[in-house]
């Protein structure tokens, strides 16, 4: 844990091969991060701007671009794995994840077909698998759950989307009959980015939306007390230059909960970054500033219909480009 007091982990949101040889191992050390995340647009940067890949990728001409990708990214998975398999191994997380294919996000049966699989290739048991919160992915959730999966459920933007998660969770793991780690990650900046031109023209505070509906979902996915789930707070690298780096990190400290970020972010966070518990925030506090985004005339539920499907037409993006290069 990075603050143990609080149960709070910090995790990496980012994976590359020499960092994994380098950097990775560093921030471990010095117990910075005890977890790392992974997704589609991470892994485009990874393959197609890094030269390390080249070596491994001059092996596998004859497989699809899909093989190959998996072949990159599970190599990358697995050996983020193993580093971090002492702080597993003691209780302090430990885990990466890695997502399925985003194409299959309205697909309930090529998700697990692929969750499990990927799992038990990996052969590791501090693997998450990445499931987009969608309807499919509820079904998805639920079942690589009670088959003793750990999940990541990831692009989460509302407070129906995480306790749809949450039941899922649920279910899944009552079926499976052990405690389960389980995360839900809401994505944090880009509900800002969405909103904060509009309000900044009609005198509402910015730099706040993000925050309180992720303070909002949190306070329910904690009243939910599922056993083993978690908020995980992600999209946390700060998109307005006027804000601290550790600005979505230090806002949102919460008992309970992980946050996932870049590296800078993390750093800014470990060097500058205020330590003390920002959540919860009261229910008051969050509807008296979703009232004034209203009054501007803001449909906050059509933006964050917005924010998912474009959150995951971004993923399908970052897949087709890797896919396409390979």
């Amino acid at each position: 844990m990075y603050i143990e007091d609080l149960k709070f982990s910090l995790w990496a949101d980012f994976i590359e091969r020499e960092y994994l040889d380098n950097e990775f191992k560093e921030l471990i050390h010095s117990g910075i991060i005890n977890g790392a995340t992974s997704n589609p647009a991470i892994f485009k940067n990874a393959i197609l701007n890094s030269p390390a890949y080249k070596e491994q990728l001059s092996t596998l001409g004859s497989l699809s671009p899909k093989e190959k990708y998996e072949a990159l990214a599970i190599y990358d998975i697995s050996k983020a794995a193993d580093i971090l398999k002492p702080l597993y191994d003691r209780g302090d997380d430990g885990y990466v994840s890695i997502e399925v294919d985003p194409f299959f996000c309205d697909d309930a049966e090529a998700t697990i077909a692929e969750g499990k699989r990927l799992f038990e290739r990996i052969g590791k048991k501090n693997i998450m698998i990445k499931v987009p919160a969608t309807n499919a992915g509820y079904e998805a959730m639920k079942e690589l759950t009670a088959s003793g999966i750990p999940v990541n459920a990831t692009l989460v933007f509302s407070k129906a989307q995480a306790i749809s998660c949450a039941k899922a969770f649920k279910e899944g793991v009552s079926k499976h009959g052990e405690k389960l780690d389980t995360v839900i990650s809401i994505f944090v900046s880009r509900v800002d980015r969405a909103l904060d031109a509009e309000l900044a023209k009609n005198g509402v505070d910015v730099a706040l939306s993000g925050i309180y509906n992720s303070a909002d979902i949190y306070n329910t996915i904690e009243e939910m007390g599922v056993l083993g789930c978690r908020t995980l707070f992600a999209s946390t690298g700060v998109k307005d230059d006027s804000l601290p780096a550790h600005y979505y990190i230090s806002g949102l400290l919460a008992y309970n909960s992980v946050n996932t970020a870049p590296i800078d972010t993390i750093k800014a966070f470990h060097t500058n970054g205020i330590k003390e518990r920002a959540l919860p925030i009261s229910d008051e506090v969050i509807q008296e500033h979703f009232v004034k985004v209203s009054a501007c005339g803001v449909d906050f539920d059509r933006v964050i219909e917005t924010q998912i499907s474009d959150g995951l037409n971004a993923f399908k993006d970052a897949f087709r480009d890797i896919l396409e290069a390979l």
